[in-house]
């Protein structure tokens, strides 16, 4: 019995060991291309770029070479990439153009291919917010069938839409990680999942055994402090229950900062090493 004791917590001693190794390594910023140097020096290991303004999926090739050519350059790769539709570009309601959006999702993903990124996070609050009057289960609806479509080219391009559930300040349509974690059970497809953003699951008191009941759905997260969207460290905000949770479910996706910087140069390396130092302090 005893050995069977000691084998038990030296393999959860192992598992919680090779969890912080591996989340720390998969750390990045949402920020230009241009920083990948800095966040580099700060311990990441990939930039999340900006879909619209960076793959500019509504220009020609001719004014994407400049990015692409960036990209190619870059001393970290472009891994992940967020801002997916313009909020002129409506996913629901009575004005929803569900056409154009697929031709904006194929070029982003096209190019995304080109530059190794394979993840899209689908935000885009103003884009999916539900017009004032419009019935929510048919939005709801419109959703799920765009979703699915997307799903299948990011199959044809090997990229993972996430769907990014945000406070209710910011949209008011799919505000916590249960409500995105049930769209994308009704979408099924490997290539549809969802995204756990700690800022806002803080924001909407969404406790962490939401991300135990998303399960292998949870594919990327964001991380920002709640009080003023700042970096971790700033307030000292802990975060250690999000990071048990991903342990739990064997958590195998990235995690990017994405917040307001004062002084992003001096703030940025802080920033990395306290997210590691709450991700080491579950095995201490």
């Amino acid at each position: 019995m005893k050995k069977i004791q000691i084998y038990l917590i030296f393999s959860l001693s192992v598992s919680l060991s090779l969890f912080s190794q591996d989340l720390r390594d998969r750390i990045g910023v949402c920020t230009s291309i241009n920083n990948a140097a800095i966040i580099k020096q700060a311990g990441c290991t990939y930039v999340e770029i900006g879909i619209n303004n960076f793959l500019m999926p509504e220009k020609d090739d001719t004014a994407f070479a400049a990015n692409l050519k960036s990209a190619s350059e870059s001393v970290l790769p472009a891994l992940a990439a967020n801002s997916f539709f313009p909020g002129d570009l409506k996913l629901v309601g009575p004005d929803a153009d569900p056409e154009r959006a697929i031709r904006f999702a194929e070029i982003a993903m096209q190019r995304a291919k080109q530059i190794g990124t394979k993840t899209f996070v689908l935000g885009s609050g103003g884009a999916r917010r539900i017009p004032d009057g419009f019935d929510s289960e048919k939005a709801t609806g419109q959703f799920i069938d765009l979703c699915k479509q997307i799903a299948l080219l990011g199959a044809k391009y090997d990229v993972v839409v996430v769907i990014e559930p945000l406070r209710k300040q910011e949209t008011n349509f799919i505000n916590t990680v249960r409500q995105g974690t049930a769209i994308a059970r009704a979408v099924n497809h490997p290539n549809l999942c969802v995204l756990a953003d700690f800022y806002h699951m803080l924001c909407e008191d969404e406790d962490a055994q939401a991300i135990v009941e998303a399960g292998n759905l949870l594919h990327h997260c964001h991380i920002a402090e709640k009080a003023e969207r700042t970096a971790p460290g700033v307030k000292g905000d802990d975060f250690t229950s999000y990071f048990k949770a991903l342990q739990d479910i064997n958590y195998q996706g990235r995690i990017s900062i994405e917040c307001g910087w004062k002084n992003f140069n001096e703030e940025v390396a802080p920033a990395v090493a306290e997210m590691k130092r709450q991700i080491s302090s579950m095995i201490n």
